[in-house]
């Protein structure tokens, strides 16, 4: 995976990695409530896609349900849209003491497990990146996260615990990842967008370094997602040590690539709704086009979308990106051989 980076940050043309199975799942017939059960269906979608469409790896499913589900939290599935968690799991320090670590093989764990299995054997050379929630994501969707922010300054010692216990079970659900041959992860740390830099880099970024410490080599890539960061904790993100960041469409993308380093290599950030679902094949091709141009000077950038895209995004819409970034990448062929 270092050499791949190392390609990516040093190839002529713009490449794309937006995090999409949705797609995939729709134009196959399927619905999202067979994608979140069965690991066929999501392979199925996801190896459609990166045959169809040219992207620089593959993404798996985001469901930021599937890991507080194995702990034990209630899941309430929908035939169009993805799980919601109903309730909470954790209401205290004394149940946060006695919360047991599932295995990986409790609820839908082996589900996706499973679908990174097939992807990578389908689609290999090319890099699969499995998926993932944080380690604050987690612990805010079984503590309850206005709990949890709360106890962030009333009760500090039981948030670390709920930390350690929640980081401790996801870097065996990373391990298993990067055993089956994953090339990657891309972790999902959205609620830690709630936090301010100081705060980010106590309850989120020590824990999610404690992952890439164990894990990110030669042969696999950390990707830190955080949707929520407006830009207050950038500087937070960094000190994980990730090898590449992703970034949603609250943040000014450039701004973000002047303060990233540029031997990191840094991803976003085109709105999955307003633009991808809403939008119409001209607005996307116009809003990738204007993202392309303002990114140009930066080597470091991959053009992608800001966060998983949601269902029912119109391939048009996919096909849209796709051809404005090829169109960008030729006439700037074209620039650069006048």
């Amino acid at each position: 995976m270092k050499a791949w980076k190392k390609a990516v940050l040093q190839s002529p043309k713009r490449l794309a990695l937006p995090i999409m199975t949705h797609p995939g799942i729709e134009h196959l017939g399927y619905t999202v409530l067979d994608a979140v059960q069965r690991a066929d269906v999501q392979a199925e979608a996801m190896i459609w896609l990166n045959n169809h469409y040219d992207t620089v790896a593959a993404t798996a499913m985001m469901d930021l349900t599937v890991e507080a589900e194995a702990f034990g939290c209630s899941i309430e599935f929908q035939l169009h849209d993805m799980p919601h968690i109903k309730g909470r799991l954790l209401d205290g320090p004394s149940a946060v003491e006695a919360l047991v670590l599932p295995s990986l093989t409790a609820g839908r764990l082996p589900v996706y497990l499973e679908a990174n299995d097939r992807a990578v054997k389908a689609l290999s050379p090319k890099p699969v990146f499995g998926g993932m929630i944080g380690p604050f994501s987690l612990a805010g969707r079984l503590y309850d996260l206005s709990e949890l922010m709360m106890a962030c300054y009333m009760d500090p010692t039981t948030v670390h615990c709920l930390l350690d216990r929640c980081t401790t079970f996801l870097l065996e659900y990373a391990r298993a990842m990067k055993n089956q041959g994953c090339s990657g992860v891309v972790m999902a740390e959205p609620a830690a967008g709630l936090l301010s830099n100081e705060d980010c880099l106590v309850f989120s970024s020590t824990y999610v370094r404690k992952v890439v410490e164990a894990l990110q080599d030669d042969h696999f890539l950390v990707v830190l997602h955080n949707c929520g960061n407006t830009g207050q904790c950038t500087e937070a993100m960094l000190d994980t040590g990730t090898g590449a960041f992703h970034f949603g469409n609250a943040i000014n993308m450039v701004d973000t690539l002047e303060f990233c380093p540029d031997d990191v290599l840094v991803m976003g950030n085109l709105d999955p709704v307003g633009v991808f679902k809403q939008g119409s094949p001209a607005s996307v091709k116009e809003a990738t086009r204007t993202l392309l141009n303002q990114t140009a000077a930066y080597p470091h950038f991959i053009l992608s979308s800001g966060c998983d895209m949601p269902p029912h995004v119109p391939l048009a819409n996919l096909d849209a990106f796709f051809e404005s970034l090829d169109t960008f990448n030729r006439d700037k062929n074209v620039e650069e051989h006048v």
